[in-house]
C-alpha cells in the first residue's frame, strides 16, 4: 500500500469499511459532555503500482462519539473535506490532518507545485442542533518562487459568506452562498 495505515483502538475497527484503511485519528471531547470522542479518517486502499489516474484514494472523515452507556456511534460523515491521495498535484498527498480544539475540529489540505494552495475547514459543535456546523473556511494561494509577495489568504465565515452548513452536508466546492440563513 502506498498510504501509511495508522493503528486504531479495537473499539473503532468496526467503523473501517471493507477495502478502506484508517489513515488518521484524533481524540477529543467533541460534544462537550466530558467523554472521549474520535475523528477517524479512512481511505481507499491504493496499491503502490496503481496508475496515477486510478490512485485517487477517496477519503472519508468520520465523527465518532461516545454515548452515555460507553458505546461508540457514528455521529457525522463527510466524503469531501479530506482530499484524495492524488489530489495534491506534484506536491503529493494533500491531506495534512485533523486538529481538535474543544468541540471544534479543522480538516487541513495542502498541495500544488510551483503554485501552492491550502484549504482548511473548521466545524464547531452546536448544542442546540447536536451536530457540527461550518464556522470557517480558509484558502491560501502563493507562488513557491516568491511566497512573501504572492501569498493571498481568504477567510470565509457565516453569515456573510454562507449560512448554516452541517459537516455531513459540507461540499468544499459549493459552500459559498449556501446554507440556511
Amino acid at each position: 500500500m502506498a498510504q501509511d495505515q495508522v493503528n486504531i483502538p479495537d473499539e473503532l475497527k468496526s467503523f473501517v469499511e471493507k477495502a478502506k484503511i484508517p489513515t488518521a485519528i484524533e481524540t477529543g471531547d467533541l460534544t462537550g459532555d466530558g467523554r472521549k470522542d474520535f475523528i477517524l479518517v479512512i481511505s481507499n486502499v491504493v496499491p503502490k503500482d496503481a496508475p496515477y489516474e486510478e490512485g485517487g484514494g477517496g477519503r472519508s472523515v468520520l465523527v465518532i462519539i461516545r454515548e452515555s452507556d460507553g458505546s461508540l456511534s457514528l455521529a457525522a460523515r463527510n466524503d469531501l473535506a479530506a482530499m484524495c491521495k492524488n489530489c495534491g498535484g506534484a506536491f503529493g498527498d494533500p491531506f495534512e490532518g485533523v486538529v481538535i480544539r474543544g468541540t471544534r475540529f479543522t480538516v487541513m489540505n495542502y498541495g500544488g507545485s510551483s503554485d501552492r494552495w491550502s484549504y482548511s475547514y473548521t466545524f464547531a459543535y452546536s448544542q442546540r442542533d447536536r451536530t457540527w456546523q461550518l464556522v470557517r473556511v480558509e484558502e491560501s494561494h502563493f507562488s513557491a518562487h516568491d511566497p512573501d509577495r504572492t501569498m493571498k489568504t481568504t477567510r470565509y465565515t457565516p453569515p456573510k459568506h454562507f449560512g448554516l452548513i452541517t459537516f455531513a452536508d459540507f461540499d468544499p466546492y459549493k459552500f459559498k452562498g449556501k446554507g440556511k440563513r
